[in-house]
């Protein structure tokens, strides 16, 4: 199954990252309040990025390695190439 990682511009211009197996439907689900507690109070506005993954385990490895790099730094992650995670 296929998982992605994606990145959420919401009001206020803060992010929220976060992993799925359906974008389009995880996106709604922030949207409509169904969300994350952090999308609740801040609604997302539209998807600024993603990138697919070929599991969990990567994904997840991947979402934290992006929730620790600086705000200004976080879109140009979706644009580098990712190596292979050693397990």
């Amino acid at each position: 199954m296929q998982w992605y990682l994606y990145l959420l511009e919401c009001e206020g211009g803060s992010y929220y990252a976060g992993i799925t197996t359906n974008l389009e439907a995880r996106f709604r689900a922030h949207q409509s309040g169904l969300g994350a507690k952090y999308t609740r109070a801040n609604p997302p506005l539209r998807i600024l990025a993603s990138r697919t993954y070929p599991d969990r385990s990567t994904a997840s490895v991947a979402e934290a390695q992006l929730k620790k790099i600086r705000r200004e730094k976080k879109l140009d992650f979706f644009d580098e190439i990712q190596l292979p995670v050693d397990g």
